[in-house]
Order: C-alpha cells, then structure tokens, then sequence
C-alpha cells in the first residue's frame, strides 16, 4: 500500500498470473496479455491491489503461493472464487459466448442463453464482496472489461461508497449490432453507475453514446474533446477515450539488453539473408490469422521474388483449447500453414516457422528485434499491444509495421504503418510486397515516428489521463513505493 494509505485496487476478471497444477504441487506462471503488460508496472511502482480469478474453478489452498506472487509482483493480489457452475455460465456463457463475439461484430456466434444472464449478475456481485472487502473510501476502484460491467451497480445496491472507473479493453459495437442483445438496456444502465468509463478509441465511445442517446434517453451527454461529461440518475459522471499503451521505456531498454541481442542474432542465424515477417496472436477468430495466412500465400504466388527470400515467423498463443470452436480454428491454422508449406518449400526454404506455444520475455523481444516486417492484421481489436511492442523493441528502426485497419492502434499509428482491410488478401499481399522493398530511409522514417508517439503516450501518460478525468487527480497522488520509478508525464 502507498504511504498515505490511498491506492489504486485494479478489478478484472483475471489475475496477473495463472496457477497450474503439477506432479510436484501447484506452480505459480506470470499471466500474459495487454491488460497485464500496461498495468502492472503502475501497480508495482506505485504499490495497490489487484483483484481477479484464478482460472480455476473451486477453492485450493494458495495462501503461500499468493503472499510470494504478491512479493514478486510487487502488489498485493486477492483472488475472487469462482464454481464450476459460475465458470461455465458467467465465463465461458455470458462473457465469451454472448458479449465477446456482439462486441467484435460477430453477433452469428452469439448464444443468447437465458441462464447466462443470471450467472453474469451473480458473479459481478462476489466481485462487489471483494472490492468492499479490500478497500477503503479514499482508494480508486478500476474496473477492467467486458467482464464485470455491472460491478459498479452491484456496489451500489450493496450501500458500498467508492470512486470507481471501468475500462473498455475490447471494441464497443454500432447501435444495429447492440440492439441484438436481449439485455441491452441493463448493461448501459450499469456502465451508467461508474464515475467514468473509457473507451479505447473515439469511434468506440461514438457507438457506446449512440446507444445510451437511444435506450436509454433519461441519460444526458454533453461536450466534446477527449472528455465528455454526462448526467444519469441523479448523478454526474464522465465518458472518455484513453488509448492504452505499453512501458516504452521497459521494453526498449531490454530489447537493447545483451541477453535480448545474443538471442535475436542466433534466431537470424537460423533464417540467414531472409526478411523475417512475425505474426504474433492469441488463437482467437479476432485475431484474422486463416485470413493472413492466405494473405501471405498470395502474395507467394503473385510476388515470385518473395520466395526464399521472406519467411513468415507465425506465434500462436493456445487459449481456450478446450472449446470445441478454438479447436476448430487451430486445425485450420495447422491445415493452411502446412498446405502452404507443402506448396511452396524448396531446398533450403520453408515460408512458414510455425510456433504454437507462448514465448518468455527473452523470445518474444528478441522476435520483436530480428523482424523486418510485423503483420498485425487483427478482424476487430480493442487496441493490440503487439504492434506498440514491435515498434519500442526496433531499436535499429528498419522495421515495417502493417496494421488492420480494425485494430484500435490504427487511430494512433495510420499515418506511418502500411494500412490494410485484412479480409482483403489482394490488399494485405500488397502491403507485404511494398513493406519487402521499401527502402532504409524510408523504413526509418516511419519507424522513428512511431517510436516517438509511443514513447509519448506511454502506459503512464495513460494512467495520468484516466485519472485526471476520474476525479482530476495525476498518478503522483498514489505515493511511490519504490525509489527508481520513472517520473509521472506531465
């Protein structure tokens, strides 16, 4: 906890590691993911809470575990506990069958299960149980994602008083694919609830007021900037865009590490005279790999001179391998990478090094640093944090970011990445071939640029700015708990 006993209690559905059993006990993993690498290191260099699930289902005997994660990490970490039943209906039901498809448009995998309802509302609440049990009046509630919309009414229904601000990580939809969702008039109503809700980009905020100006017209907004203020209830809160970001500094720095360096070369070592292509993403249908995949075999076939020339890295992240759809989407993924493969080997060449495993942090950076082209060609994204990585990791500057048009990055980065419609292969194929040749100077130029937007508006920037607009207070009012801590941006 800070000094002055005043912190910042992070909620998401998830805490920011796993625990995974095995024959020689439970061992405790680091988590991953865009939430963990933009909130973390706020929490540890400022000290706080984080609050979340564990991943399993039931209660296990983890206090041990839990006070060394808490050490390592820097903050105290409280997991809520979940029931086999709440995971299959709130989880997997509700938050990964009904909103996370509505959200990226994709409404035809949508289960609109009655059930799923109920659970979603009684999770939120154990949710509430915890909050009111880890914080005082004086800290700042942060609520993460799709999750847990209805924490900040739940409190309110509970007689619970706490600042609170909620934070959209994924795309909101247009009016047209909201109005599907049979409760849609309940979750704007308890977004209503925060004292302010951010929104990754403009264009998502823009849909998020349509729909409150819609269903729910006893709500008043007004103004205009990064800011808007409204009324609801009898109460003011706030309505705001903060595009998250990464630790720029952290990542550049050890990108430029010795460790980093020694693993990059022996990488390059392996693709000798070859641009190397990275594609890193988790295996979700978002995420447009089959798409890309096809992308990068038309552009084989239509570029001759791609061949042995390019290799495409492709990192696959497993998630949620037990659901019948993921399965589903990792058999076409192995089915196209070896089709391709299969197509267009020669001696000495393969198109595609196809990894499906997580990277540490030495890998992943050290892929960062040998590529000359990243494709981040997601169908829909809150954000994506891979292309921010890529670009503070290219400490060289000779690397070509190509980014989907749909990644929320794209409001930030479309003036020097190489922009493109991902299901359009003949678009994408053209946006490698041009990213193949284009010269250093050029490469540079772009790059430098990037960097330095990045660089700007830095995970810190973003914590200051959500802040700010939650009760007008920087990151400097949650005291230091550490000596080395990078100065808050002015």
């Amino acid at each position: 906890m800070s000094a002055s006993g005043k912190k910042i209690v992070a909620v998401s559905n998830r805490l920011p590691i796993t625990i995974k059993k095995t024959e020689s006990g439970l061992r405790m993993k680091p988590g991953a993911g865009g939430l963990v690498t933009a909130l973390a290191p706020v929490l540890r260099n400022r000290g706080g809470t984080w609050i979340g699930w564990l991943g399993h289902s039931g209660r296990l005997e983890l206090d041990e575990l839990l006070d060394q994660a808490s050490r390592e990490t820097g903050y105290e970490l409280y997991p809520v506990w979940l029931t086999k039943e709440e995971v299959d209906n709130y989880y997997h039901g509700f938050s990964n069958e009904v909103l996370w498809p509505l959200y990226h448009d994709l409404q035809t995998r949508c289960r609109f299960e009655p059930r799923y309802w109920d659970y979603y509302l009684t999770v939120n609440k154990k949710f509430a149980r915890a909050v009111e049990s880890k914080s005082t009046e004086e800290d700042f509630i942060w609520v993460h994602d799709y999750h847990l919309t209805h924490l900040a009414s739940e409190l309110r229904k509970l007689g619970i008083k706490r600042r609170t601000g909620f934070f959209l990580h994924i795309p909101f939809p247009t009016l047209d694919i909201f109005l599907r969702l049979p409760w849609r008039r309940q979750i704007l109503e308890a977004m209503l609830e925060y004292d302010l809700v951010g929104f990754q980009t403009l264009r998502d905020r823009r849909h998020f007021v349509q729909c409150v100006q819609s269903l729910v017209p006893s709500a008043r907004i007004r103004g205009r900037g990064q800011v808007l203020k409204a009324t609801y209830n009898g109460r003011q809160l706030r309505i705001g865009t903060f595009p998250i970001s990464i630790d720029y500094r952290a990542f550049a720095t050890d990108a430029a590490s010795e460790t980093v360096s020694t693993t990059a070369w022996y990488l390059h070592e392996a693709l000798p005279e070859k641009q190397v292509i990275l594609g890193i993403d988790r295996l979700d249908y978002t995420k447009g790999i089959p798409e890309r995949l096809w992308a990068f075999e038309t552009a084989l076939e239509r570029f001759p001179d791609l061949r042995e020339k390019v290799t495409l890295v492709q990192v696959v992240v497993p998630s949620r391998e037990d659901v019948e759809e993921y399965k589903a989407l990792k058999a076409e993924i192995d089915g196209l990478v070896g089709k391709i493969n299969g197509r267009f080997t020669s001696s000495g060449w393969v198109p595609i090094h196809y990894l499906y495993r997580s990277l540490d942090r030495t890998e992943l950076l050290a892929y960062y640093r040998l590529a000359e082209i990243a494709l981040v060609t997601p169908l829909k994204d809150g954000m994506n944090l891979v292309c921010k990585e890529y670009c503070a990791c290219n400490i060289e500057g000779k690397g070509v970011l190509v980014l989907s048009e749909f990644a929320g990055a794209a409001a930030q980065l479309h003036r020097w990445a190489l922009m493109v419609n991902p299901y359009d292969v003949i678009n994408v194929s053209n946006a490698i071939y041009q990213a193949f040749t284009m010269q250093r100077k050029e490469r540079r130029s772009r790059m430098s640029r990037m960097r330095a937007s990045i660089r700007k508006q830095d995970i810190f920037w973003w914590v200051n700015s959500f802040l700010q607009a939650a009760f007008s207070s920087k990151l400097e009012a949650f005291p230091l708990v550490i000596e080395d801590y990078i100065p808050a941006r002015q």
